[in-house]
Order: structure tokens, then C-alpha cells, then sequence
């Protein structure tokens, strides 16, 4: 049976997330993730993406993002594939790293977006392997809430833009939504 098409549109907003095959880790240390965001970073540039949130968990990733152009499966194909070539030759091992093609969801609405934002954010919390979002040092939580330097990638601008026209105020509103707070909005 042939797969489905996903959907991509030009403009859409998506929650992504790809696993290690069988749940398999796929960063081993904090050398693969150095390396996973380096070629994020080249795939947010190429594909002009507008990257709001990301998460790198053990044995899988999130994404929340914008596709200026409807190539969010031209983007996640090299993604995923420049990662886990360097990934195989880095550990001496063949065959699949990632567990199926990469999951995607269409999302609505801004509102939608600051959801799946939080949901990203609180992941390692979820997962028990910290306290708060901001103590994940592989996330895009720091950054956002102006803890770590903000990576030209990243747009945090938006997600600011989105949660109060002050900055200082947008800061405290993303931190207190991330931590378990309700979005106002």
C-alpha cells in the first residue's frame, strides 16, 4: 500500500517530530546534538523555515515551525538524512536511525502554535530529566525566555511578538506558559 501524501503548504504552520527507529537514542552525547542543531540550522536557512520552538530528547526531536513554501518534506528529508549519515559513520553502524518518516501536524492557529510551543518546551520535564523547561539545555526554552543567546535561527521574535508587544513582559508571559501557566491569549 502506498503511502499517503502529507500536507504542505506555503505559510503552514507544523509540529514535527522524528524518533529513533524501535525508540532507539539518537544522540548518544552532546556532541550529536552540537551537530543536530548545526544541520537544523543549515535546513532553517536553506528552506527559509521560520523555526519557533525546538526539543532534543534522548530517542527523538520537535519542531515547531513555519514553511514560507510548501517544502517541509524537501527540508525534513535532508534533515534527517544528513544526521543520520553523520550519525552512522560516527558510530560505525548502518541502516535506518529514524523510526519511519518524520511525523507532521498542520496547525491551525497562532493559539495552536503557543500550545505545541509549551508542549515542546515541557518535554524533558515530562520525560522526568528536569525540573523546569529553562533547566533543558537542548531546547530553544532558554533562549526564548533571554537565559542563553538567542541563535540566528531561532525565531523567538515572533513567539514574543505573539505573547505581549513587550519584550520584557512577552518574556515573563512564555515563561510562566512554559513553566504551566495558562497562555492568555
Amino acid at each position: 500500500m502506498a503511502r499517503r501524501n502529507r500536507t504542505q503548504v506555503a505559510g503552514g504552520h507544523y509540529h514535527v517530530s522524528a524518533r529513533g527507529t524501535a525508540k532507539s537514542t539518537i544522540f548518544n552525547a552532546d556532541e550529536d546534538r552540537i551537530r543536530f542543531v548545526a544541520i537544523l540550522e543549515e535546513v532553517v536557512e536553506r528552506f527559509r523555515w521560520r523555526l519557533y520552538a525546538y526539543c532534543l530528547m534522548d530517542n527523538h526531536y520537535h519542531l515547531a515551525l513555519t514553511t514560507p513554501e510548501a517544502n517541509l518534506g524537501l527540508g525534513m528529508s535532508r534533515l534527517n538524512q544528513l544526521y543520520a549519515q553523520w550519525f552512522n559513520f560516527r558510530y560505525d553502524r548502518v541502516g535506518h536511525l529514524f523510526q519511519e518518516r518524520y511525523w507532521s501536524d498542520l496547525l491551525k492557529s497562532d493559539a495552536h502554535v503557543l500550545a505545541v510551543i509549551r508542549y515542546i518546551a515541557a518535554n524533558p520535564v515530562r520525560a522526568g530529566l528536569c525540573a523546569r523547561p529553562r533547566d533543558w539545555p537542548w531546547s530553544s526554552a532558554r533562549a526564548t525566555a533571554g537565559l542563553d543567546r538567542v541563535p540566528q535561527f531561532l525565531d523567538v521574535a515572533w513567539v514574543l511578538r505573539t505573547l505581549a508587544a513587550d519584550t520584557g513582559e512577552a518574556r515573563a508571559i512564555y515563561a510562566e506558559l512554559v513553566e504551566g501557566g495558562d497562555c492568555p491569549r
